[in-house]
């Protein structure tokens, strides 16, 4: 049961092979409605091993004392996430300057 922002995972299981594996979880915000960041691999079995490092930001709703998925991007490669980090990065650069 997910009824702790901080008990919510990506990762999945089948047949006792984990599937998808967090890496990593950054909580970007709590409350009724929750943001989160997550790293992770997802398991290949053609080379019997993880594939790379993939990205999702999911929302979650707090309903009858759980946290359930509401919404989810998911991040499609390294260079999505970059140019998503350096458009974020400009931004902030920008209102830094219009503020100092």
């Amino acid at each position: 049961m997910n009824d702790r922002v901080e008990d919510l995972s990506v990762e999945y299981e089948e047949n006792g092979q984990l599937l998808v594996k967090e890496l990593d979880k950054v909580i970007l915000s709590k409350g009724a409605w929750a943001t989160l960041i997550f790293r992770y691999q997802e398991w290949r079995p053609q080379t019997d091993d993880y594939g790379p490092d993939k990205y999702v930001i999911r929302r979650y709703k707090k309903s009858g004392g759980e946290y359930r998925m509401q919404s989810k991007f998911t991040i499609s490669s390294a260079a999505q996430a970059r140019k998503i980090v350096d458009a974020l990065q400009n931004w902030m650069d920008d209102q830094q300057d219009e503020e100092g």
